[in-house]
């Protein structure tokens, strides 16, 4: 009878440690591309708005951010994944937070029910507020018009990290410095130049072991801009 008592215990137990196990975080980025991508921009800002067929995530949260209001944050954002749990499921134009305008130009949404879970929805509205912020929009508009304003080679190098191993003046351990670069070749090196930057390169500078790695997703304007500023 203990036997059969101690197995009863094991097996409650080993079925409440199984019951107890923690959800498995879902990826809310992923799920958007997964399942509102093909309606939905989810860019920010939107890059563009051709053939659009709904609002952009971007301007849904900002959208449901005004309109679903609390004092505390973790109670707004409760309140904001709760609405929209039940709008996907059930849409009407009464429940709807969009004007009469965008109602009209967009159409109500179809329901989603059976395609997308509550956690879904949780784990989808939870990145979505966090993403889309006002902040962040501004801070990165700020930075699109300080990278638009620079000088193109200098842009370029800024977004490809080419300043992690070479210097502008001072030589590094790493790569020479484009001083060196540009006191070593001339203009008729110019196609040399693209290509090595392009195709990486090997054995060039004499003491340097690392090997440049290719940037083949580089444009050419951009390539071409970086070796006539060189050469300058």
């Amino acid at each position: 009878m203990k036997k059969i008592y101690l197995s009863l215990a094991t097996l409650l137990l080993l079925t409440g440690c199984i019951n107890d196990k923690p959800k498995q975080k879902l990826d809310g980025e992923e799920l958007l591309t997964q399942k509102c991508a093909s309606c939905h921009n989810l860019d920010m800002p939107p890059k563009n708005y051709d053939n659009e067929i709904a609002p952009s995530l971007m301007a849904v949260t900002f959208h449901l951010k005004d309109l679903i209001t609390s004092s505390n944050p973790s109670e707004h954002k409760s309140k904001i994944i709760s609405f929209v749990q039940d709008y996907v499921v059930n849409p009407t134009a009464e429940k709807s937070i969009c004007d009469k305008a965008s109602l009209d130009s967009y159409g109500l949404m179809p329901s989603q029910k059976g395609k997308v879970t509550d956690d879904e929805v949780e784990a989808m509205v939870e990145y979505m507020y966090e993403y889309y912020d006002n902040k962040k929009l501004l801070e990165q508009l700020a930075e699109e018009r300080r990278l638009k304003n620079m000088p193109p080679h200098e842009r370029v190098m800024e977004q490809k990290g080419c300043l992690t191993c070479h210097g502008m003046e001072k030589d590094k351990v790493v790569a020479p410095s484009f001083k060196m670069i540009s006191d070593k070749y001339e203009k008729k090196d110019r196609e040399m130049l693209i290509q090595s930057i392009k195709d990486g390169t090997k054995g060039k500078w004499e003491n340097r072991k690392l090997p440049m790695p290719s940037f083949k997703k580089i444009s050419d304007k951009d390539v071409e801009g970086v070796v006539d500023w060189i050469l300058r």
